[in-house]
């Protein structure tokens, strides 16, 4: 029944399709009978997964099931606190996890409290209050002020009825509603102006509509049910550590085999060949990762807090550091969500809001018109002001207020004694004030009729006859105004000497003086436009999706740069006729998609993934929330966002602002550096270690380290300084490069290389140093290996921070952090090789000066190495 264009349907055949009367509603007990065939008018839930369910399924994970075994394997191996220390890691792990897909399911919860509990309903000739979920298809549906519409439905009644929308379709105004008939074509949601939705709310008027569709086959209930369908994908960073987890897993088992392989064949003992490879095995799985990368990410959502977002999903601030596309809805968001008068016209002189001289008798008298004429306010408590009442209202007072003509000054003045309220109808509104005696009309309304109320115009202060010239002048600057996006409120007044018996619009409305015209816009936020073009600067695509009409969106989107001409954009009914695939062939035509639906929305974030793209998309709506679910990171907006939006998003803007994305697009890309470098170093240290060992097996040496030595650098030397890469300062350039693709290796741009290299080099010198200590005995060999690998790592510590610029450009100095954990770590270091006690727990020994001369002159050849290459490799490069 839903899928019925009711619009399109005229009223009696509405009535017969659905089987009831306009006159006296349905009949109680055939309302009983529909309840029974339709169900209850609420939003249902596909059944839920049990918490012990979700909780095993976060152990699932390759990388989650190789710390297992790492901390199993340390078990064996006597190293307690390093089985414990991992077992946490994947508890809370699996914890936070769970804690977010709970998060997740209260989007429908969310949409579920937005309908009323009770609503008045036309039955059996009485009017009567039922349980809003107890409403079926056919009923009549009373409304009024304050209402919220409790179904989707067919006007059949108004009197000013005005609807807000917003949450629905995006568009920033309430809608006025007709219970005209509409063309037999497919509309968009927020042009269909003979109907009203579940979960809009009525801001004025009253009326009565019959109810066509219920529970989830209401507009509302499609949004629901497309947000149980998208599902959100892993993250770009939790693919690519799934992937980390695998490889590395694969390498540790054959690292294994083959030291295992090698020392079996020769001749060395079974057991501490075992407990070495296995040691080595441990040591290349970086357990400490998972951890550091959940502290990094956790590090960043609080810096992020500071810039106005909140995070509700950890991986999605490093997602925004992929996005290459940033969808935005424009109101509230690009603009400042605040109607704002920007220009004034009266005959044959258009000019901005700035140059009004209120002295002037033609323009004071256009903004007393505007400031009298009119039912909203502007309060002012402790500084700060509270606007209520319509938008368009609104911008009128604040002109006022702007030009020092408050509304309870001119008030007091010219007091209001009579009015005519606006009607969709008549599209106009009228005021009789007081003035010298007599009684002034004041009048707002739409152009094309207020026009044609008036037989005069007020030209340098004198009152002229408006004749057809002076229309067509008129029309003409109203046509160029609206193809600005601007929305146009024209203005009139006339004298009367007595009020009439019956205050009539007939006998009020006609004989104006035409003084002139209002235009005005949402417009852009200030700091927007410079944020969009540094989006495009860092190869990130901004595209405007919108409810609001595709001149506004056209104007807007002109004036932020985000597009050039008009055929870079595209309306939700040019959409509806386009297949997905025409879409996905099409979607890099456009900027600007406006007047879309809920349906729409979701299509073009998909046709963007389709494409291959990392998608940001941002909302406050209802409409909103199935393509911010979609989305790679969506975005709810904190002040005007509700509830189900906010749910459905990964991270919340408190300041409402595009600008705020643009600052966590440059967190996300720092936080996916910083990550980068902390793998680069701990594999390259891990490998470091492997090859001294293996180095030394292939020449039949002793092992160069035993398994408490390994044990001990992965614990002490690899966490701290990679922990304090994880909060180095983002490179200067950063917002230059473009947006990394989402296939792309973490291991990219030759990080997998220099990985491999500066292990080698690590593994070399430390397998020197053995050998030269070896001369002595196997103690010193141990303890110069054992100092040369853990020094060799401090120092490549500071040389990944930057895989092109050397540790000079960058500064030795801007991450103090990092100083401070070579510092820790060194200390720890040190205690093991110098305190007595704990040099005979690691089988370590004293060294003489000149040993310890070999020990740092080894330890700092990987580092100078390393940055001697970026430095030869920049001058060829310039």
């Amino acid at each position: 029944m839903n899928r019925e264009r009711w619009y399109a349907k005229d009223l009696e055949d509405v009535e017969q399709t659905l089987d009831s009367n306009l006159e006296t509603g349905l009949a109680k007990n055939k309302a009983k009978k529909r309840l029974e065939k339709y169900g209850k008018n609420d939003l249902k839930e596909k059944k839920k997964e049990g918490l012990l369910k979700k909780f095993i399924n976060q152990f699932k994970d390759f990388m989650v099931i190789i710390l297992i075994i790492a901390a199993a394997i340390s078990g064996v191996l006597g190293e307690v606190t390093d089985t414990i220390i991992i077992f946490i890691i994947v508890f809370l792990n699996a914890i936070l996890g769970l804690v977010q897909e709970n998060k997740a399911e209260k989007s429908l919860e969310a949409l579920k409290s937005m309908s009323t509990p009770n609503s008045k309903v036309l039955r059996d000739g009485s009017i009567m209050e039922v349980k809003s979920y107890n409403i079926v298809p056919g009923d009549i549906v009373l409304l009024e002020a304050g209402d919220y519409v409790p179904a989707d439905g067919r006007i059949i009644e108004k009197a000013s009825l005005q609807v807000e929308e917003s949450a629905l379709t995006g568009e920033s105004l309430p809608v006025n509603k007709t219970v005209d008939t509409l063309a037999d074509k497919k509309i968009v949601i927020g042009d269909r102006k003979n109907m009203v939705f579940s979960g809009s709310v009525v801001t004025h008027g009253r009326g009565k509509f019959i109810v066509t569709s219920t529970g989830m086959n209401t507009e509302i209930g499609k949004i629901a049910t497309m947000l149980e369908s998208q599902e959100k994908g892993d993250t770009p960073l939790q693919r690519k550590l799934a992937e980390l987890g695998k490889k590395l897993g694969i390498i540790a088992l054959i690292i294994c085999a083959i030291i295992f392989l090698v020392g079996f064949f020769q001749g060395r003992p079974i057991f501490d060949m075992f407990m070495i490879s296995v040691s080595l095995a441990v040591a290349a799985i970086p357990e400490g990762l998972p951890a550091i990368v959940t502290i990094v990410l956790s590090l960043g959502v609080q810096r992020m807090i500071k810039k106005n977002a909140i995070i509700r999903r950890l991986p999605a601030v490093e997602t925004l550091g992929t996005a290459s596309i940033i969808c935005s809805d424009k109101t509230g968001t690009l603009t400042q969500n605040k109607m704002t008068v920007t220009k004034a016209y009266t005959y044959d002189k258009l000019i901005d809001v700035d140059e009004i001289d209120i002295n002037d008798n033609e323009y004071r008298m256009l903004v007393y018109t505007g400031v009298l004429c009119n039912d909203a306010s502007i309060e002012e408590n402790d500084g700060e002001k509270k606007t209520i009442g319509d938008p368009t209202e609104i911008a009128l007072v604040a002109l006022g207020y702007e030009k020092e003509q408050l509304k309870k000054t001119l008030e007091s003045e010219f007091k209001r004694v009579e009015e005519i309220p606006f009607d969709s109808d008549r599209k106009m509104m009228s005021t009789i004030h007081e003035v010298d005696g007599g009684y002034r009309v004041f009048t707002k309304g739409a152009i094309d009729v207020l026009i044609n109320r008036c037989n005069k115009i007020l030209i340098n202060d004198n009152v002229e006859s408006l004749n057809e010239e002076k229309k067509s002048e008129i029309l003409e600057e109203n046509k160029n105004l609206a193809k600005e996006g601007l929305r146009v409120l024209a203005l009139a007044y006339k004298d009367i000497s007595d009020i009439p018996n019956e205050v009539s619009s007939k006998n009020i409305e006609n004989d104006l003086v035409f003084i002139g015209m209002t235009a005005m816009i949402d417009p852009p936020r200030e700091t927007v436009k410079g944020a969009v073009e540094r989006c495009k600067t860092s190869g990130i695509r901004p595209i405007m999706i919108t409810g609001d009409y595709k001149i506004t969106a056209i104007s807007i989107a002109k004036e932020l740069g985000i597009i050039q001409s008009e055929e870079e954009s595209i309306d939700g009914e040019a959409l509806e006729d386009m297949t997905d695939d025409e879409l996905k062939e099409n979607i890099e035509k456009y900027s600007v998609y406006a007047r879309v639906s809920p349906e729409h929305k979701v299509r073009i974030v998909k046709a963007w993934q389709d494409k291959g793209k990392i998608v940001a998309m941002t909302g406050d709506g209802v409409n909103d929330a199935p393509s911010l679910k979609r989305s790679d990171i969506g975005c709810a907006m904190g002040i005007t966002g509700t509830d189900v939006s906010k749910e459905a998003s990964d991270m919340i803007l408190t300041d409402d602002n595009f600008s705020t994305i643009v600052s966590a697009v440059e967190e996300g890309r720092v936080i996916y550096d910083n990550i980068r470098k902390s793998i680069h170093y701990l594999l390259s240290c891990n490998i470091g270690e492997i090859v001294a060992l293996l180095t030394a097996l292939l020449f039949n040496l002793p092992a160069p380290l035993i398994p408490i030595h390994i044990l001990w650098i992965n614990l002490v030397t690899d966490s701290f300084p990679a922990l304090s890469l994880g909060v180095d300062p983002g490179e200067k350039d950063i917002m230059e490069r473009k947006p990394r693709k989402p296939r792309e290796s973490i291991f990219a741009h030759g990080l997998g290389l220099s990985i491999v290299i500066r292990g080698i080099m690590i593994g070399i010198v430390s397998f020197s140093a053995f050998n030269v200590g070896l001369n002595e005995d196997i103690i010193t060999g141990r303890t110069m290996a054992f100092l040369v690998l853990s020094i060799s790592q401090f120092a490549n510590s500071l040389s990944v921070r930057s895989l092109d610029k050397n540790i000079f450009k960058i500064g030795i100095l801007s991450n103090k952090y990092l100083l401070m954990a070579i510092s820790l770590s060194g200390v720890l270091m040190l205690s093991v090789t110098l305190v007595p006690f704990l040099q005979n727990i690691f089988e370590l020994g004293n060294l003489s000066l000149e040993q310890w001369l070999m020990v740092v002159g080894f330890s700092i050849i990987p580092f100078s190495v390393a940055e001697i290459y970026k430095t030869i490799r920049n001058r060829m490069r310039k």
